[in-house]
C-alpha cells in the first residue's frame, strides 16, 4: 500500500510540473526573493500540521502559512482583531450565537502536486473542513477544547466519530455551514465572548481537504496554505526554509501608530509599501544561547530574541550598550504575556493523584523552588515573579493577587513530616509506605536548563528528597508530556489570544492528555471554568478566574515560576520591527536592507 502511495504522489507531482510550465503562474505577491531574513530558533518544531501539535515554534512558522478568517492589527495596544481573510469583521446576530464570515473572492493556496496544476481558490468550506479537523478525535487536537461543545450540532457528529471510529466529514453541521463559496455561518450552543480570539488562532487558518489527504501522516512536512509564505525545504529540528507563495495576494501596509516613538519610526519606515517586502525566510535551530548570540553578533542572524546569557554583555538597564546601538543594532522590550511553570504528572503513581499525602508531597516540592534564583541566576534578571496563572498584560490578571504557596523549605519539611515521608540514614525521605522516593525530572540540554536543574535539586535537597534528571529535547518532552509519560517536566505558555481562558483552559479535563500536561482533572476546576466563560469580561468572570488559581493551588498539579522578560534584537538590516504581543510571524510586515 505505502509504494502505491508513493508512486501516485510522484505521478501527480510529474503532471503538475508538466502543468506548470505550460501555464506560467503570474505573481502577484510583491516579495523580493533577493531580500533574505534569517532567524534562529532556541528548540525545534513538530511539523506543521496545527490540528495536531501545539509546539510553540511550529505555530510560529504556520503563521506565515495557513491564514485564519481574523488577525491582529500590527501595532495596535491592547491586541486588536482585524479580517484576514474576510472582507470585514462578520455580522453577529442572536446576542452573539451566530457569526457570518463573508471571504474575499480571489484567495488561492500555494502551488502543489496534490492540485494536480490548477489553482485552488480559498472557499468557505475549506474553513468547515479544518474546523471539523480539530474536532475529529483520531487527531486528538490539543486545540479541540477551543471549539469542542461550543458549535450547534458538533456535539453529535463528534460523538458518532467516536462511536465508529471515523469522523464524517461530510455529514451536515447545523451550526457550522458554507451558505455559498464565500460565506461561511458559525452558530453557536451559547454566547462565547471569546469566540473570535479562537478563530484568530493559527490553529484554525485553512487547509486544503486535498492537501490532508493526499499526504496523510506526511501532512506536517508538507504544509500547504493561502499564507505569504510556503515551504521550500526542511530538515526537521534542523533547518527550515521557507520561500514567498506566489499566489499571495499582497497587501499595503497600513498601520497607525500609538504614538510611541519605536511605533512612529515604524510608520516612518513602511507606510505605503506593498507587503510582503522579504522573499526568502531562513531558520536555523540553535538551541545552545551562547551559539545563538555569537551567530547574531558574527552577522549570521539578522533578527533573534536576546538568549538570557547575553544579557549582561549586551544590556545597560533596559537598554543596549552603546557599541551595539552604534552598529544599529536595535532592542524592543516587552514584558511577555505568559508564565513559566513545572508540571507534575497526576496520573503518575508516584507524585500524582489526589489524597493527602500526594497534595502535601506535591506542596511541599513546590515551596523547595525558590523563583528568586531562577530570576537572578537563570533569567539573569529578565523576568518577574508568576503570582497567578493568568499574566500581566492579559485579560483577567488581578494585579493584586498572590499565591498560597512560597518558597518556604521549613513549613516543606514539617509538611512532609506531618504526613509520614520519613528521613532515611542517608538523610533522604522515602514515600509513607517505606518504598523510595525518587523524582524523575525531565528536562533539555539548554545552558539555563542546566542552571533551573540545580535550582531544583538545590531545594530537593534541603527537604530530603532525591532527584533524577533526565535530558531530552524540547520536541520529544512536549511529546511525552502531551501523553501524560513524563513525572515532571518544566514548560511555558505564552497567550495565543489576550484572555485569561486561553491559561486557565489548560488545566481543564477535557485537555488532559491532549496538551493538559499535567493530566489534572477537576470537577471543581471544570465547574469554576464552565461558569467562568459564560460570563463577559468583567469582575464576576476574574472573580472565578481568582477562585480557579486557588484550586489549582489546593491540588497543586503546577508549581508556578515567572513571567519573562524578552528583549528582541534586530540587524542594521530590519526595517520596521515590532514584536506583537500574540503574533510570532512577523515576516510579512517588515523589510530588509540588501546586502
Amino acid at each position: 500500500m505505502w509504494k502505491r502511495c508513493v508512486k501516485s504522489r510522484l505521478g501527480s507531482l510529474a503532471l503538475a510540473l508538466i502543468a506548470m510550465s505550460a501555464h506560467p503562474i503570474h505573481a502577484a505577491n510583491p516579495a523580493n526573493p533577493q531580500k533574505v531574513i534569517r532567524q534562529a530558533f532556541e528548540a525545534p518544531d513538530d511539523g506543521f500540521d496545527m490540528a495536531k501539535t501545539q509546539n510553540y515554534y511550529s505555530g510560529w512558522v504556520s503563521e506565515a502559512i495557513f491564514e485564519p478568517l481574523l488577525t491582529y492589527d500590527y501595532l495596535a495596544s491592547p491586541a486588536k482583531l482585524v479580517p484576514r481573510t474576510t472582507v470585514a469583521m462578520p455580522e453577529i446576530k442572536d446576542s452573539g450565537k451566530v457569526f457570518v464570515f463573508h471571504l474575499k473572492p480571489g484567495i488561492y493556496f500555494a502551488p502543489d502536486p496534490v492540485f494536480k496544476g490548477k489553482k485552488r481558490e480559498l472557499t468557505a468550506n475549506d474553513y468547515v473542513y479544518s474546523f471539523k479537523r480539530v474536532l475529529d478525535p483520531v487527531n486528538r487536537s490539543p486545540h479541540a477544547s477551543f471549539i469542542d461543545g461550543k458549535i450547534a450540532g458538533m456535539g453529535a457528529l463528534v460523538a458518532a466519530a467516536n462511536r465508529a471510529n471515523k469522523f464524517d466529514y461530510d455529514a451536515p453541521v447545523a451550526g457550522l455551514k458554507a451558505l455559498d463559496r464565500y460565506t461561511l455561518r458559525v452558530e453557536l450552543e451559547a454566547p462565547d465572548y471569546n469566540f473570535l480570539y479562537v478563530v484568530a488562532y493559527g490553529a484554525f487558518g485553512a487547509v486544503a481537504r486535498e492537501a490532508i489527504e493526499g499526504y496523510g501522516e506526511q501532512t506536517g512536512l508538507h504544509p500547504v496554505g493561502t499564507g505569504p509564505y510556503m515551504v521550500k525545504s526542511y530538515a526537521p529540528r534542523h533547518k527550515i526554509d521557507l520561500v514567498a507563495n506566489p499566489e499571495y495576494r499582497g497587501s499595503d501596509w497600513d498601520f497607525k501608530s500609538t504614538g510611541s516613538a519605536w511605533d512612529d519610526q515604524v510608520v516612518r519606515e513602511m507606510k505605503g509599501k506593498r507587503m510582503p517586502q522579504v522573499g526568502r525566510i531562513e531558520i536555523s535551530i540553535i538551541e545552545e544561547e551562547q551559539s545563538r548570540w555569537l551567530a547574531f553578533q558574527d552577522g549570521q542572524i539578522d533578527m533573534d530574541m536576546l538568549p538570557q546569557i547575553a544579557a549582561p554583555q549586551a544590556l545597560d538597564g533596559e537598554k543596549l550598550k552603546p557599541e551595539l546601538a552604534v552598529k544599529g543594532i536595535k532592542l524592543y522590550r516587552m514584558m511577555e504575556p505568559g508564565i513559566t511553570f513545572s508540571t507534575f504528572n497526576m496520573r503518575d503513581p508516584l507524585v500524582g493523584g489526589y489524597s493527602r499525602e500526594k497534595i502535601a508531597l506535591r506542596r511541599a516540592m513546590a515551596m523547595a523552588y525558590n523563583p528568586a534564583d531562577e530570576i537572578a541566576q537563570m533569567r539573569l534578571g529578565q523576568a518577574i515573579k508568576a503570582e497567578t496563572m493568568v499574566p500581566p498584560g492579559v485579560v483577567g490578571n488581578d494585579p493584586g493577587y498572590r499565591s498560597s504557596i512560597g518558597y518556604d523549605i521549613k513549613l516543606a519539611n514539617q509538611l512532609l513530616d506531618y504526613f509520614g515521608y520519613k528521613r532515611g540514614a542517608d538523610g533522604y525521605r522515602t514515600m509513607p509506605d517505606g518504598t523510595p522516593l525518587l523524582i524523575k525530572k525531565a528536562t533539555e540540554s539548554k545552558a539555563d536548563q542546566k542552571v533551573q536543574a540545580e535550582i531544583w535539586k538545590k531545594g530537593l535537597e534541603k527537604i530530603g528528597i532525591r532527584v533524577e534528571f533526565n535530558i531530552g529535547n524540547f520536541a520529544d518532552n512536549m511529546k511525552a508530556a502531551s501523553a501524560c509519560q513524563l513525572q515532571m517536566w518544566t514548560g511555558a505558555w505564552a497567550a495565543d489570544f489576550p484572555d485569561g481562558e486561553n491559561f486557565l483552559q489548560l488545566l481543564t479535563s477535557a485537555k488532559a492528555g491532549r496538551g493538559n500536561h499535567a493530566c489534572y482533572e477537576s470537577p471543581a476546576y471544570d465547574s469554576l471554568y464552565k461558569s467562568a466563560v459564560a460570563l463577559a469580561p468583567g469582575e464576576a468572570r476574574t472573580r472565578l478566574y481568582r477562585e480557579m488559581n486557588r484550586q489549582m493551588e489546593a491540588d497543586t498539579p503546577w508549581v508556578l515560576h515567572t513571567t519573562r522578560i524578552r528583549n528582541w534584537i534586530t540587524s542594521a538590516r530590519v526595517k520596521g520591527y515590532k514584536k506583537h504581543p500574540i503574533l510570532h510571524a512577523c515576516w510579512e510586515y517588515i523589510d530588509v536592507i540588501q546586502q
